[in-house]
């Protein structure tokens, strides 16, 4: 029995971009998402510590964590200026264009329910857009934390 819990709605889930060139801090929506992926496994790896006192049962030690956010959505614009959504401008345009030492940024992430911020340093991988006839314009990203994710109290 469950009890008094419900499970929460996917469409409360808010993922930001830090926009680093701005003068103070500056966190950008990305609008229009329709699903993401949470992927706290993804780039782990290990190292097998099977020996013979094992007793024929396989062993292992984590010796890497790591993990992705799948981000899919719609392409979005300014109903007046047409401009692209200013998250998803900033993943395409400033940080997908970086290398190097450059190519990390904040990203952080939470359910409307709570009251943290998961944060991490990243990287991101553009993703394919397109549609058909009948569809809207696709978007997307992959996001692979670097480090240790971190924590920050929601305010305001």
């Amino acid at each position: 029995m469950a009890g008094t819990s419900r499970p929460i709605d996917a469409r409360g889930w808010i993922f930001q971009v830090e926009d680093i060139g701005a003068t103070q801090e500056t966190w950008l929506p990305i609008a229009g998402l329709t699903t993401f992926t949470h992927n706290p496994g993804e780039n782990e790896e290990t190292a097998d510590t099977t020996a013979f006192d094992s007793e024929g049962h396989y062993e292992q030690d984590v010796m890497q964590r790591g993990a992705t956010l799948e981000l899919e959505g719609q392409f979005r614009i300014d109903k007046t200026t047409k401009a692209q959504d200013a998250g998803q401008a900033y993943v395409d345009g400033e940080w997908s264009q970086r290398l190097g030492i450059d190519s990390r940024n904040a990203v952080r992430w939470r359910h409307e329910t709570q009251t943290q911020w998961v944060v991490w340093e990243a990287t991101v991988t553009p993703g394919e857009q397109g549609g058909g006839t009948n569809e809207k314009t696709s978007w997307s990203a992959t996001i692979t934390r670097c480090g240790a994710p971190t924590t920050a109290a929601v305010s305001g």
